[in-house]
């Protein structure tokens, strides 16, 4: 079983708006309206990928109950603590004329100690059971940074894979606890090491530096696709990795980066090795780009784009992997 943790769960709503402008009236040309959360759209994707997955995280008031209705509607198995705080919308509009978008996520709900112990005790409940938690997005008002750090360490006494995708104070405080894998994308990797990249050279020198920090495995999300250095069989050795595919012409680009992740968990799960794991994900991601909604992709294609995916092992030794 795969464990996806959302803390700050939404109604994701996106829109297609030609020519958006802003200070404008528009009319959108398409929308949709779905249960979301990076979390929510992992255990999406997973759901797609015929893997089983199991959603949980916090949700309250009646767009909680919307999210936990939509989810159910949608056979993706999930058990959420319900909080008295109403959990938030987050509106995406996507510009099919240029390919911009612009993303306005609301602050989200204020969870209290006692509503976040519940849900502390279903996760370690769910774990018994669980071979791999990810932990993804935000966290809500109320809840310290240290968190994502806390639940990482549970896991791991648990025996469970820990798979981290946040950002800011959590990530650094979370990847300190050594969980298995963390996926940023470059912004996020920037903030994680404490300096800008100004070449490519940067960005694969800065793999090993969040290496140092504490995780075991980093996996560095790209425009084109990513770069890696994860373990390599069992050989008890990391290698680094790059993998890329020419960009696809999006419908919408919204949630790109959890299909990328639900690809590489998919793949990880049924034990394929490096290369295909990256290769995966690196196609779900693209395939994604061709839906409206977030999480939404369609196996079949990404399972023929995979082949497209050029991964390449990178001039660099091979290091002796973290215990």
């Amino acid at each position: 079983m795969i464990i996806t943790v959302t803390l700050n769960a939404a109604i994701d709503k996106t829109l297609a708006v030609p020519n958006f402008r802003l200070g404008r009236r528009h009319r959108a040309v398409e929308q949709t309206s779905m249960a979301g959360g990076k979390g929510v759209n992992v255990a999406r994707a997973l759901k797609a990928l015929g893997q089983p997955v199991i959603a949980t995280g916090v949700a309250g008031g009646p767009t909680g109950t919307r999210i936990i209705e939509q989810l159910t509607d949608e056979a993706i198995l999930n058990d959420f603590v319900r909080i008295r705080e109403e959990s938030r919308t987050s509106t995406a509009v996507v510009d099919p004329t240029s390919g911009q978008q612009t993303e306005i996520n609301e602050r989200g709900p204020s969870v209290s100690q006692s509503e976040l112990a519940l849900f502390t005790d279903k996760l370690l409940y769910l774990a018994k059971g669980a071979e791999i938690c990810v932990f993804s997005g935000s966290l809500p008002r109320g809840v310290e940074a240290t968190l994502y750090a806390d639940l990482v360490e549970e896991m791991k006494r648990l025996g469970v894979m820990t798979v981290l995708d946040s950002e800011g104070e959590p990530l650094r405080l979370a990847a300190r606890a050594e969980p298995t894998i963390v996926t940023p994308n470059e912004l996020e990797a920037e903030e994680l090491v404490g300096h800008e990249f100004s070449d490519d050279d940067d960005r694969l020198r800065a793999m090993s530096e969040m290496i140092e920090v504490g995780p075991k495995e980093a996996i560095m999300t790209l425009h084109s696709g990513c770069v890696a250095l994860v373990d390599h069989g069992e050989g008890g050795t990391q290698r680094l990795y790059r993998a890329r595919l020419e960009p696809l012409e999006p419908v919408s680009a919204v949630g790109s980066g959890d299909a990328f992740l639900a690809g590489y968990v998919a793949s990880r799960y049924s034990e394929r090795d490096s290369e295909d794991c990256l290769r995966f994900a690196v196609a779900c991601g693209a395939e994604s780009t061709q839906h409206f909604g977030a999480g939404v992709l369609d196996p079949r294609e990404a399972q023929r784009l995979a082949p497209e995916v050029e991964v390449e092992e990178l001039a660099e030794p091979a290091v002796a992997a973290r215990n």
